[in-house]
């Protein structure tokens, strides 16, 4: 570039070098970015994001480790979505709703539904040193699918689904939407951190890049 990038610049390279897993470069995009903010959470968790994507676990415990002394907290992922007037929060991996069993049933319905038509995991979405079958797991309580099928239970077959996120939607959450989006023939809108995005039909209005 003919001039210093600024930060909201190298953030949005951080967020495509890890979405094109461009491991070094995202590493070294994320230390410009902390030797201009080291309190920003947000670059540490894409960094840490960044190791655990590699692997490079030593990595991950070392930048967690900074969080901790200087102060930093993760922000918890969450979905909002409002049905009959009245705002429903959904946390990630959260089984507190009174509708949970019915969410449940029909997300492990949505699953094989989806498996069926060709889904296969993506568990490098998972950021954990866990076994596979845990990650798939973990992937299911993402906070945007338990808020989908609460939308699913809850409103008029062929109405619109609405929901905010207030992280940016993880590549496979966003893959699981397209092949839900077309298996229920409904368009699902989700309003995350970076964008809209629009289901219909198993496609998103994104082109996959956001």
């Amino acid at each position: 570039m003919p001039f210093e990038p600024s930060s909201s610049v190298l953030e949005a390279l951080l967020s495509g070098c890890r979405t094109h897993k461009n491991i070094n470069m995202g590493i070294e995009i994320a230390d410009k970015l902390l030797s201009l903010d080291y309190l920003n959470s947000g670059i540490y968790i894409m960094l840490s994001n960044i190791y655990a994507e590699a692997r490079r676990w030593d990595s991950v415990n070392y930048v967690r480790g900074l969080m901790r002394i200087r102060g930093l907290k993760k922000t918890p992922a969450y979905s909002l979505i409002e049905v009959g007037n009245q705002v429903y929060t959904f946390f990630a991996g959260d089984d507190s709703h009174p509708k949970w069993d019915d969410i449940n049933q029909l997300l492990e319905n949505m699953r094989l539904e989806v498996e069926a038509c060709g889904y296969v995991p993506d568990t490098s979405c998972i950021l954990r040193n866990v076994n596979e079958p845990m990650k798939v797991k973990l992937l299911w309580g993402h906070s945007e699918r338990l808020a989908i099928a609460f939308g699913l239970l809850s409103t008029p077959y062929g109405s619109s689904i609405k929901i905010t996120k207030n992280l940016r939607v993880c590549v496979d959450c966003h893959t699981v939407t397209k092949y839900i989006s077309k298996i229920v023939k409904r368009e699902i809108i989700v309003r995350d951190a970076n964008r809209f995005h629009h289901f219909v039909n198993g496609e998103c209005s994104c082109n996959d890049y956001w």
